[in-house]
């Protein structure tokens, strides 16, 4: 099932979502303070101090007698309606799995996401080579904006290479066995990795959202991003997409014809003819 894939928007809509969730992720200690504010004073006073330190529109006053400005409300509802449209307008390129569902149109459109933060962290780094070797002017927060950017993109590309099926696989013995048992070791590993996610959130979901999140722990540097705040939270968040994923993987494969994987699978037929094609040879 492919569709026409590459139009404006599907660059346009992960764009503006990673833009607006951006702007949300920087202010949230404003929703913090709004939405859960701390009942200690002490913690109370130290995320209003990081709101005042971080804040990029300082002289704006909040809405509704609170600590968000209409520019972090503008961007905490737009994140919602441009993931919508990123979902909505999202479609599958003839490299990527075909037998996709629409259920597997948000997976397909975090993937988008992840090429974009991709981009972007080029971008920083190139930046940061240009002011750092060439105007002999380096950043303080180059290095650390390119670390966080990465730890987004390792945590989400999960989700998309779940949903793709492209994650580490071993098929020798499976390939061998009826459909039955590889119905029965399928289901297996999807209740082994729901176990795991389960045991992973029961186990930490408290030092994750209380501690880090909650109290928004930054990471006590020049540049000060709110790594610790913003990335375990993510790794719990990311770990129960994918493992929703792997169910939803179980039942689209459930009827599928079984497959015998070659090594011929992981020859890319377009990216090999245009090889040929840059070295002169038909």
């Amino acid at each position: 099932m492919t569709e026409e894939t590459g139009s404006f928007s599907e660059w346009l809509w992960p764009t503006a979502f990673m833009i607006a969730m951006g702007w949300v992720i920087w202010h949230m200690p404003v929703f913090i303070l709004d939405f859960a504010p701390h009942a200690n004073e002490s913690m109370f006073a130290q995320v209003s101090a990081i709101h005042i330190s971080k804040d990029v529109t300082p002289n704006m006053a909040g809405l509704f007698g609170g600590f968000a400005d209409p520019i972090d409300w503008l961007a905490l509802v737009l994140v919602p309606i441009f993931a919508f449209m990123g979902v909505h307008t999202s479609r599958v390129a003839a490299m990527e799995f075909q037998e996709w569902r629409r259920i597997d149109r948000f997976s397909i459109f975090i993937g988008r996401v992840t090429m974009i933060l991709i981009l972007t962290m080029t971008t920083v780094m190139l930046y940061e080579v240009f002011v750092r070797y060439v105007v002999e002017a380096p950043t303080k927060w180059a290095n650390e904006l390119t670390l966080w950017i990465a730890g987004f993109v390792f945590l989400l590309s999960g989700l998309y290479a779940m949903q793709q099926r492209c994650h580490i696989r071993i098929f020798i013995i499976y390939d061998m066995l009826p459909r039955n048992v590889q119905r029965f070791c399928d289901v297996l590993w999807t209740f082994m990795v729901m176990v795991f996610a389960i045991g992973l959130v029961y186990g930490s979901y408290k030092q994750v959202f209380i501690r880090k999140f909650y109290n928004w722990e930054m990471m006590g540097t020049a540049f000060d991003p709110p790594i610790p705040a913003i990335i375990q939270p993510t790794i719990l968040i990311m770990i129960i997409l994918i493992s929703l994923q792997a169910i939803s993987n179980l039942i689209c494969d459930w009827n599928a014809e079984p497959k015998v994987h070659t090594a011929a699978d992981d020859v890319d037929e377009e990216e090999l003819a245009a090889i040929k094609r840059a070295i002169g040879e038909e």
